[in-house]
Formats: C-alpha cells, structure tokens, sequence
C-alpha cells in the first residue's frame, strides 16, 4: 500500500542493473517529516545499513535530517525503516538478464515478483515486515550470481530501539537464566539429563552456525591441554623384579604367604631369608580417561544427534521442493561430519562414555572446557534471542512483548515476596525447557512474608467454563487474602499498540487504543464463574498494558484516572518505566480485603442488598446467672428491661449472649459463644416470663431466637465486659476473637483493625472503658510491643515500636491511600 509522503529510501546504481526502494522515511506515530524531525532526536540513533555489490556500484540512501539523497559512505544515518510499514522494491536488468530475489522468509520472498515488459525485465514487490524489527537480509542475484546483498535494520515504532528493545530482549534472557539456575539450586540435574528440545530447529540452526567454529577451537584447546589424572595400574612381575611395594601390593603378599620361598638373599623372616616367587608391581601412568573429557565428549555426541535431527527435517523439506536451496544441508552435513571425525580421532577413541553426574570446576574455569561448556548450554536451550547472529533477526516485537511484560511482573513480584514455584522452567525426559508460549499457560506463586497470603501470576490463563466465549487474557493476578475464602483477581493484558491521537494540541499524551480499553471491559464481565448458585464476577479488574515512557504525563489521562473510579484502564510499561505498574501492583497486593472489595463495581441494588445482609446488628446481652443461662438456651429466648434499651436496639436481627464470671458453671466459657437469629420481639410484663419466674411488673422486652448456635471459638474479655449490652454486627462477631474489637465504631478503626489482622491473630484493642456499653473510642492497638493510635482530634495515627520510637502519619493519608502506611506499620512489626 503506497502512501503520499513515500520518497527513495535506497538507491543502487550499476551499468548491469538499478534498485530502489520506496517508502515513508518516518513513522506512524508522526503525521510527517516535520514531526519526525521535531519530536525524535533521530541524530542519537543510527541504523546498520550494509549494501555489497558488484564493484562500480554507487549507493545512495535518503537522509532524513538533510531531506535529500546522500552517498552511502556519508553514514550513519538516522533510522528510515520501521515495523508495520510497507516498502516498494523495484530492480531492474539493464543487460536483459534474468533476475531473482532471495530472503529466507518465504512469504517475504513470495512477495516480489518477476515481470517483463518489452525487452526490460525487472523485479517488483512490496516488503512488510509486520511488527518484526531488527536486521533483515536480501540478495539479487542473476542466475547463480550474487549481484547485491543487502542488510537493514527495522526500527520499532512503539520503543526505544538502542533502550527499550535491547533491554526487553537481555530481561526476558536474563530472567528466563535467573529462574533455571533458581530451579537448578533446588533440584540436581546429571549430565545425562541435560539434553533439551527448547529451542526452535530454525533458532537452533542459527545458534550452531554461529558458535560451531568457536566449539570446535574449543574441542581442539582442549586436546592440545587435556585435563589429566595419574592412575595406578598393577602387573605380576616376578620376585626379582619388584622394586617399592604399596598397601596394594603387599596386601596381595599377605593373602599368598605360599609364594614366599628361602633364598641367599631377601628379607628376614623368623631368622631366615626370604624372597616371593612373584608379586605385583604397581606404575602410575598418565591418563586422559577423566569424567571432564567423558563430558565433553558427551556433548560432542549429543550435538551429533541434533545436528542429524535437524539434517533429517531438512531433507524431508528438500524432497518435496526440488527447487529449494541445498546450501544450508550441505553445511549440516559438513558440520556434522567434522564432530563424527573428531570423535573418532585417536585422542577421543581412549575417552570412555558418560556414566555419572558432572559437577567440577574444570568444566566452569578451566580454558576450553569453559568455552564448550557454556556453547553447549547455548545450543541446548536456544536462550540468546539478539544479535546479528541471526540472519532472519526479524522478532516479532508484539509477542516479546507481551513474554516480557510476564515475566518482568514476575520479577517485580520477586524482589518483594516469597518465591513459592513456577512451571515457566520444568524439567521432564528429556531435560531442563522453557516452557512459556501462547498456546500454554504458566504460573509463578508468591508468599507474602508476614501475612503468609498467597498470590498467582499467570500466562494465559484460560477460562475453563464460561457460559460464552473462553477468554484468554495475556496475565492473570490473583491475590489471596486471609479469612477470605475467595480471592480476588486481576487481568493485566499486554498491547503493542499506542493512540498517539495525532490532535492538534501539543500536550496530547498517548495512551492505548479505545478498543484494548473495550476489550478489558469485556474480560472482567466475561470472566464469571458458577459456584452453587448463579454466575459471579470473579475479576475485579482490568488493565491494558502498553508499551510508553512518559510516566509523569500520563497519570493526567483519563485512561490512568479511570482505574481508581471503575477498575478499567491502562499503565505504560517498559524496562525504563515501570513505575506506576510497580506502584499499583504493590497496591493490590497490600491492601485489605474490604478496600479492595470497595474498588469493586456491582450491579444496581447490590450495596443496599449487602448493606442489609452482611451489616446485620446483633445485640449482645449479659448473662449473670447460670440459671436464667440454662434457661435462655433451653427455651430459646433473651430478655431485658425495656428501660435500658436506647435508640437503635430494634435494628438488631440476632441476639449474642454474653456470659460472665458468675454465670460460668460446669464448665461455660467465659465470654460470648452462643448467638441465632431473633423470630420474634415482644414487650411484656415481667411476671409473664415463666421461664424465669418473677412477680415483678417491669415492663421486659422478650427476643425469640430461632436456634442458638456456636462461635467457632468463644470470645475472649481480656479485661473488659459488658454492663447491660451493646451493638455490634454479624460480620464483626463472627471474626472477633477478643471482646473490645466489638466496639469498632468507626470505619477508621475498623480498616485498621482488619489490617492488623491479617498480619497477626493477637491484636490487643484497647479501650477508653473496661466496659464496652459505656466506652466511647478506641485508644490503641497494640501487637507485642508495638501500638499504634489513631488520634481523631489531631488527624494522625501515631506507631509506636518496641524501642520506644515514635512515628507520625496524617489520617487524611491513611483514609485516601493506605497502602504507603501500611508498608510503614509491616517495617515496624517486623523489627
């Protein structure tokens, strides 16, 4: 597809034949040149352009700073090939030859034609390399002759080439080595085992072709400087000929005292001469039979196999394109042929094979054996993904992407929490792999370090019964948090796509594309489950990933704005920009279940439904006597002077019972542990409640309960009581394990409280009254030696450490953004 702005990019001119090359010489963030120019300091960046021709051959490549056409020898110049965008290519025979065009990807290949028109011949076509960067290498040839080769490099649109791209490719490398070498420390791995299918027969085609010559030398250094051993070797000599005996050989003496006969000369025996017939003679000799050399002639074998494995795919490719080029066969025969050689050489003949696991430093200092080694490894995992090694170096831009925004999560996960396992790095039969593509899934799991709460990273994830359509989002978070018994899970879905907006104000930000924002939308509605009952939203999230650098802009966008209002939304992230993914991350992971709960959007009608169905007031009542106790549980009913009740006791919908000290006989609990849910309220006369009787005639206020039934564990006092009674909520009693954290008042105290929780089960809350009905605030929590105040009248929370240092926070702060005190409090609490 041609564009208006298209200009000569490259010019070649000889007496035998013309190419050009035809296209844009920005790219499409920019609406033209001038922009280009403005916005990009392209002198910084310089493309690798390579043209080898026939000798007479003049070049001349367009110069975006200059506008014009310069010679080639006046390089560097700034990039002028791009992803996604399409070049117009046209070579012309001026001899009337027949001409032909050659790249290793047949589609690229395919794309450019032969054409005839008159007497003049010419090539013609369009090269596209899709979201593919890096360099890329073409010939024109006449008939077998090479006329020109031409290498350039395609610059990404979307990233820093020098930066951005290099620095995506050696964290995906590095961290997939990180992760083998953290699996290779829990397990052991013998030199049998290393053998491995990870990388692709093409990719392992280009490592071999570029390391082969370096493991040969290395195979020939290691021959000219073997690593050696001295061994003891034993032969039966006769008497006469035994010189220095070892334990060995008088051993074998002492077991064959027959051999020894009297002679004129010898050793003395009893008083007489003795001498052996025979015996054994021990000589140390030199040998190269060591487990280091059975190694490297293990590898050497095993790279045979591989080489023949790929041979064989080549043939079978061969045979059914005739036409094909034989080049690359012919050079996996010859390399293969030169290890067989080797192996048989005289030096590695006397080399036994593998039987153990290698382990030394010989193979990891020593020269040679260092080299091969590390070769090897390289051509068994296929790891290296850069340089110009590859000839095809084209990478698709779009999926590296999206492995590195995985994995580079996983490693922000890392620094922070506890490694559990992952499944990226597995080992099966044949050896250590990589196992992270689109067609699989893969997870890593976290330990948080003080709560114990888990938390999931996943790869395409797959939905496994959705009612519609299965989703596969590219990452899948999922934080667990405790006394939850669900978790709570986010999508995070990588794009290599950007709105640059191209609007007339300046200022305008990038951001992503109004569909992937749309498609995290659909994600989150889509990813529900059914759990003995109607469907439910499982994710609470979702968030496009996008690959942009301008941080501090962007968190103006609405796109950034919209993540704290509905959970949907996008976060630039490159190896230089991962500060507000870090931050947000960080976020999830430590806030408390009910703020992130309150991130959630729910359907109209779902807050007042759950307002009036977890919210539900409980009214505690004292118990201070066994017999009015044994009563209210066999008959199912509490009762109270209607004259100490206040405003608000006819919200309640249950009744807890709150035993004291006098009340416990037989051995009652102290405490509160039997509550049911009130049937009925009626207001009587004291005299009428026969269950106690009484001829009183106060007026009461009688609760039928429907059934009592038990806390899972009785709530403590711990120093505190109850008076007469009070209010508190069914979510409240069912989680408390001590008696003052009924009195949360607050939606303050009780987020911290919660938060407290998670970290430990002994949270003390301390109280302005020992009785709850008559206290009016919560003065502290405290854990061990370490309290924290929240100080309403001043707007502060003030932590205090067991070494008596003292902490202010605002409480404005704690209230919009938790999580920064939060981390401050865990520091505390784990000094």
């Amino acid at each position: 597809m041609s564009h208006a702005n298209d200009t000569n990019l490259l010019v070649i001119e000889h007496e035998e034949f013309s190419v050009h090359l035809k296209g844009r010489p920005f790219n499409s963030r920019f609406e033209n040149l001038k922009s280009y120019k403005k916005k990009v300091n392209v002198q910084e960046q310089a493309m690798t352009l390579k043209v080898q021709a026939l000798e007479g051959t003049d070049v001349q490549v367009f110069h975006p700073v200059l506008e014009r056409m310069v010679d080639l020898s006046d390089g560097p110049f700034p990039p002028i090939f791009f992803e996604n965008e399409v070049y117009q290519l046209v070579v012309v025979s001026k001899t009337g030859k027949e001409l032909s065009f050659y790249h290793e990807h047949p589609l690229i290949q395919r794309s450019v034609s032969k054409e005839k028109v008159g007497d003049i011949t010419f090539l013609m076509g369009q090269l596209q390399f899709m979201n593919e960067v890096g360099l890329t290498q073409f010939s024109i040839l006449d008939g077998k002759d090479k006329l020109a080769d031409l290498t350039i490099e395609l610059f990404p649109t979307k990233l820093d080439y020098k930066e951005d791209y290099k620095r995506l490719l050696e964290e995906v490398s590095e961290e997939v080595y990180n992760l083998a070498f953290h699996f290779m420390k829990k397990t052991f791995i013998g030199a049998s085992k290393i053998s491995s299918k990870s990388p692709s027969q093409a990719e392992f085609h280009r490592l071999l072709h570029h390391y082969f010559d370096r493991f040969v030398n290395a195979i020939h250094l290691i021959e000219r400087q073997p690593h050696h051993q001295l061994i003891t070797e034993y032969h039966k000599v006769r008497g006469n000929q035994l010189r220095q005996t070892d334990n060995q050989s008088r051993k074998y003496l002492r077991k064959r005292p027959h051999l020894f006969k009297e002679t004129n000369y010898g050793i003395t025996i009893n008083e007489k001469q003795m001498m052996p017939e025979r015996g054994l003679h021990a000589k140390k000799n030199l040998s190269f039979d060591t487990l280091e050399n059975r190694f490297v002639k293990f590898m050497m074998i095993r790279l045979q196999e591989k080489i023949k494995s790929l041979n064989y795919q080549v043939e079978r490719y061969l045979s059914n394109s005739p036409a094909a080029d034989r080049t690359i066969l012919n050079t996996l025969t010859f390399m293969q042929g030169k290890l067989y050689t080797i192996e048989k050489s005289p030096f590695w003949r006397q080399i036994s094979r593998l039987d153990r696991s290698v382990l030394t430093l010989v193979m990891q200092m020593k020269q040679g054996y260092r080299d091969a080694y590390m070769i090897y490894l390289v051509l068994s995992q296929g790891l290296s993904l850069q340089g110009e090694i590859f000839k095809m170096s084209v990478k698709d831009v779009a999926t590296l992407y999206e492995y590195w925004t995985y994995l580079k999560m996983g490693q922000i996960l890392h620094k922070k929490y506890e490694a559990i396992d992952q499944d990226i790095i597995k080992v099966n039969q044949n050896g250590l792999f990589v196992d992270l593509d689109q067609s699989k899934s893969a997870k890593r799991r976290f330990k948080h370090p003080f709560t114990k709460e888990q938390i999931t990273l996943s790869f395409q994830e797959r939905h496994p019964s959705s009612p519609t359509v299965r989703q596969k989002p590219d990452i899948m978070l999922t934080v667990e948090k405790n006394g939850h018994p669900y978790a709570y899970q986010y999508i995070f879905d990588a794009k290599y796509r950007i709105d640059f907006g191209h609007s007339e104000n300046e200022a305008s930000t990038p951001s992503p594309m109004e569909e992937d924002i749309n498609t995290m939308h659909r994600y989150r509605d889509a990813w529900v489950y059914k759990n003995e009952g109607p469907y439910e939203r499982y994710a609470f999230g979702a968030y496009v990933l996008f690959p942009w650098m301008d941080e501090e802009n962007y968190e103006s966008h609405p796109f950034y704005k919209s993540i704290d209002e509905v959970n949907i939304g996008g976060l630039p992230f490159l190896p230089n920009t991962n500060r507000l993914v870090e931050e947000f991350l960080e976020h999830l992971i430590e806030s408390s279940p009910e703020d992130l709960q309150n991130k959630g959007i729910l359907p109209k009608g779902s807050y007042e439904y759950w307002e009036s169905s977890l919210d539900e007031k409980v009214l505690v009542g004292v118990v201070n006597d066994y017999r009015r106790l044994t009563a209210h549980l066999q008959h199912r009913f509490y009762h109270i002077p209607l004259k100490q009740l206040k405003k608000g006791w006819q919200e309640a919908k249950h009744i807890a019972l709150y035993i004291t000290q006098k009340a416990t006989e037989n051995g009652s609990s102290n405490g509160i542990t039997y509550y049911g849910q009130i049937t009925n309220v009626d207001i009587v006369k004291r005299s009428q409640l026969r269950e106690v009787p009484s001829r009183s005639q106060e007026l009461y206020v009688k609760f039928q309960v429907e059934e009592w039934g038990s806390l899972p564990k009785t709530i403590r006092p711990v120093g505190y009581g109850i008076q007469v009674y009070t209010l508190t909520t069914l979510s409240m009693l069912q989680h408390a394990k001590d008696l003052p954290e009924l009195f949360m008042k607050s939606n303050t105290e009780l987020k911290l409280w919660r938060f407290l929780r998670r970290y430990s089960n002994k949270v003390q809350t301390i109280l302005d009254h020992t009785h709850l009905d008559n206290s009016t605030g919560v003065k502290s929590f405290g854990i061990g030696n370490n309290t924290i105040k929240l100080d309403e009248n001043h707007n502060r929370l003030v932590i205090h450490d067991s070494h008596g240092n003292q902490t202010v926070e605002s409480l404005k702060d704690f209230k919009r953004t938790p999580v920064p005190i939060y981390k401050k409090i865990q520091k505390v609490l784990s000094n």
